[in-house]
Order: C-alpha cells, then sequence, then structure tokens
C-alpha cells in the first residue's frame, strides 16, 4: 500500500484551504497513493477568534468534501484535524471546541472520529500555548480500519509525546499511525523526528506524520518536515521544511511482520510490573507520588473499534 503525508500551510480562509487540500490530495492520489493523510487544523489555522470562526460540525463542508473525495478516489483519507463545533440537537453546547481528526473510507463513509487526547499547554522559547483555551479533550482511544482490512491508529500532534497511547493503538493490532500535526518550528527542528522514529520502532508500525509548514495568522510558525517512517525506525519519505507538498512511500508489511517476528517485543512486555515500587529499598520520595498507570485490560477497554460512522 502507498501512503501519502500532505503538507499544507493553512490559514484562516477555510473554503481557501479546502481548495488548497483537494489539490494535493489529487496529486498524491496520482502518484499512486491509497491512504492519504492530512495535517492538523487543516481547515483553518490562526487566532483563537479564527479557529473559531472557521469551526464545522461534521456535517459542514470540510467532512462533506473528505468523504466525497474519498469516495470519488477510492481511496483512505484522514481529513487531519478540524475545528469542530459541537452539536447542539436543541441542548446547550460546550463553547469550546474539539480538536478532531476524521477516517474516511473509500465508500465515502465516515469509519472513524478521533478527538485529540492531549491539549497543547506549553511554553517553547518564550511563548506560552493553552490549547485546552478554546478545545476540551477527547476521551476515547480509536482505532480505524483501512480498505484493505489493516488497522489504523490515529494521534494528533501533541498526542506524539504520550508513549502510553501508541503502545495501545500498537497492542489494538495498528500496523499503521496517522499523525496530523502542527509543531511548532523550534520543536520540529529539535523533537519531530527523534519522536516519530521512536514511537515507529518502539511498537514496529508505520507512521504518516502529515505536518503544517509556513507562518500562520496569529503568529504561529510550523515546521514541515512531513515524514513516513517505517517500524524500523526508517524514514522512508520526508518533506522539506519550507513548502506545502505531499510525500509518498510504499507501507511494506511483510517487511513489517519481519520485524516483529525477529524482535517480537510486544510479547517481551511484563506490564504486571510496570508500576512504582511498593516500598523497600531504592523507592524515592518522587516516586511515591507517582500515580499507577491503567491496566492494558483496563485501557484497551477505552478503545473505539473500527465501525462505520455514517
Amino acid at each position: 500500500m502507498k501512503a501519502a503525508a500532505v503538507q499544507l500551510n493553512s490559514g484562516a480562509d477555510v473554503e481557501a484551504n479546502i481548495a488548497t487540500a483537494d489539490r494535493h490530495v489529487r496529486a498524491a492520489a496520482a502518484d499512486g497513493a491509497t491512504l492519504v493523510v492530512l495535517p492538523e487544523k487543516w481547515t483553518v489555522m490562526g487566532t483563537p477568534a479564527d479557529l473559531r470562526a472557521g469551526a464545522q460540525t461534521l456535517e459542514g463542508t470540510a467532512i462533506s468534501w473528505a468523504r466525497d473525495t474519498a469516495r470519488e478516489l477510492k481511496l483512505d483519507l484522514v481529513a487531519g484535524s478540524i475545528s469542530e463545533r459541537a452539536q447542539t440537537d436543541g441542548r446547550s453546547a460546550s463553547e469550546k471546541l474539539r480538536n478532531a481528526s476524521v477516517h474516511a473510507g473509500p465508500d465515502g463513509a465516515v469509519k472513524a472520529v478521533y478527538r485529540k487526547l492531549h491539549m497543547f499547554d506549553v511554553e517553547i522559547e518564550g511563548k506560552r500555548y493553552r490549547e485546552s483555551d478554546t478545545d476540551e479533550p477527547g476521551e476515547e482511544v480509536v482505532v480505524s480500519e483501512l480498505g484493505d482490512g489493516s488497522k489504523l491508529g490515529m494521534s494528533i500532534c501533541y498526542d506524539l509525546r504520550f508513549p502510553e497511547l501508541f503502545r495501545v493503538l500498537a497492542l489494538c493490532r495498528a500496523r499503521v499511525v496517522a499523525l496530523p500535526a502542527a509543531f511548532t518550528l523550534p520543536t520540529t527542528r529539535d523533537h519531530w523526528e527523534p519522536l516519530i522514529r521512536a514511537r515507529a520502532i518502539e511498537n514496529q508500525v508505520f507512521v504518516v506524520a502529515a505536518n503544517q509548514v509556513g507562518e500562520h495568522p496569529g503568529g504561529h510558525h510550523s515546521g514541515g518536515s512531513s515524514l513516513i517512517v517505517d517500524p524500523w525506525g526508517t524514514v522512508l519519505a520526508r518533506a522539506d521544511g519550507e513548502t506545502p507538498g505531499h510525500i509518498v512511500a510504499e507501507l511494506d508489511y511483510t517487511h513489517q511482520d519481519g520485524i516483529r517476528k525477529r524482535v517480537p517485543l510486544l510479547s517481551h512486555r511484563r506490564p504486571e510490573l510496570y508500576r512504582p515500587p511498593q516500598g523497600g529499598a531504592g523507592r524515592s520520595s518522587a516516586q511515591a507520588d507517582l500515580p499507577l498507570s491503567n491496566s492494558d485490560t483496563r485501557d484497551a477497554s477505552r478503545v473505539r473499534s473500527p465501525k462505520s460512522e455514517g
């Protein structure tokens, strides 16, 4: 299977962003891609006011375009993430948005919706980001199913820094993880590739990472360098750090199976031991305050299984 990561320089004009995405998705399909991943907030990048103004429900023009395009081109399209406005259905809705990634299948159906779990509330080189001021986090891990029947793990941007999420996706048999992102310029420079390769290696999955690039309204600057990485950590394709475009690579499942057979790390896990020491020598006061992690059984119970949502 060929996969593509589309790198965009999205702004505040939603319809212009959709038109640009359409050109790049069609170009990727012409290059043979049957899985295409768009970047985070591909429909609107900008100030909090821009995000609210450009927010849509899952029935809006952005996801309608994604479904129609996936059906027309007969491919799996991970429509990056959009600023999702909650549907009210006659009830009061939260003022906050949701950072939602939608997987549209080759039949045009919505196969899965994943809402970003981890909010980007950080300080980077003196600039403060507060995603939680505009967005509310999701509550479910999501694994979808591609047109060929293989499992697709879903994640968004800052999720990359949480290896627990990627491990659960791997335990749920994901072969590929989609990572739409808008990584900042400094974090793209210093962290982007090492983190992606680490997640790919430690979980023996392909990672298709589509990043925003360039300057956006509101003073945000994304670093580009979209990547497709294999389960050995090899970079199969790399975009530059300056221009929109797309990259394509072949995802060889036979190669993946060979890696998993020769290095069966998932079967070597000992989850019953992964907890802070319970007293005795070597237990620090800091460790005493660490929360115990959820068991794999509990984590897996909250994973949304692949299904058609429309």
